[in-house]
């Protein structure tokens, strides 16, 4: 098991006393929400914890993930749950974190069943979901992981598979390029690890990740270029606005 090492990017890569710290909401399904994680929580809330540490950045960070949810309901609940996350001097978050998708991509009753949902309407949906995210604040995407096969169907209905995964995540992160949103690949990225890897990363569900299974995710994360840069943008920005505040 990978011990979790503190990173510099963990803390964006700025001193904590440097700048106003960042309000950041993340929405999505499960994978936001931590499901199969029991003693830690997933990888939003070990961001959570550490960024409440007297030492760190002190960024406020709410986990905003519904179980189930696919690009549609996101996107229904987004602006509200983002009006209603401002804090004291920030009225609005200053960062949104999505990762969606892989509920839309399953097929029901059958493993050549319906696509939950329909992909030409999955291709409107997840546009239109990053262009009010983007429209709102930065935005950064964190794909789907890829479900173990054999372990389907899940709640004898929802049959996920590789190929199908593959198909809404290419469309994610096309949509994400054409709109310069930062796409973190990590159905790729475990793929290329390997089967036996990646089994034992996943619940016995087949389709959340374990304990294990958010540590890697974290570590993915927090070692993406794009929360670095974000971080050292928002500091940029602040130092700037606090120079033009200092009296003559």
């Amino acid at each position: 098991m990978h011990t979790f090492l503190a990173s510099s990017s963990m803390q964006l890569s700025v001193p904590p006393n440097h700048f106003q710290p960042m309000k950041i909401v993340a929405l999505g399904d499960s994978l936001i929400y931590g499901f199969g994680d029991p003693e830690k929580g997933g990888w939003i809330e070990q961001l959570r914890r550490w960024w409440m540490l007297p030492d760190s950045a002190g960024h406020v960070l709410y986990n905003l993930g519904v179980r189930g949810d696919r690009t549609q309901q996101v996107a229904q609940r987004l602006e509200v749950e983002f009006r209603h996350r401002g804090e004291l001097r920030n009225r609005v978050p200053d960062l949104i974190i999505l990762s969606v998708g892989v509920n839309d991509s399953a097929r029901l009753a059958r493993p050549d069943g319906r696509s939950y949902t329909d992909f030409t309407v999955f291709e409107k949906e997840i546009a239109s979901l990053l262009n009010l995210a983007q429209q709102l604040c930065p935005v950064l995407f964190v794909g789907m992981v890829p479900v173990d096969e054999a372990k389907m169907p899940f709640l004898d209905c929802f049959y996920y598979n590789h190929a199908e995964q593959y198909r809404y995540k290419e469309a994610t992160r096309i949509a994400c390029t054409k709109r310069q949103i930062p796409y973190l690949d990590i159905f790729e990225q475990w793929m290329g690890r390997g089967e036996s890897w990646r089994l034992k990363r996943l619940s016995e569900d087949g389709l959340h990740p374990n304990t294990l299974g958010y540590q890697a995710l974290l570590e993915d994360v927090i070692n993406w270029d794009a929360i670095t840069s974000v971080g050292k943008a928002h500091a940029t920005y602040h130092s700037q606005f606090d120079y033009h505040l200092k009296p003559s």
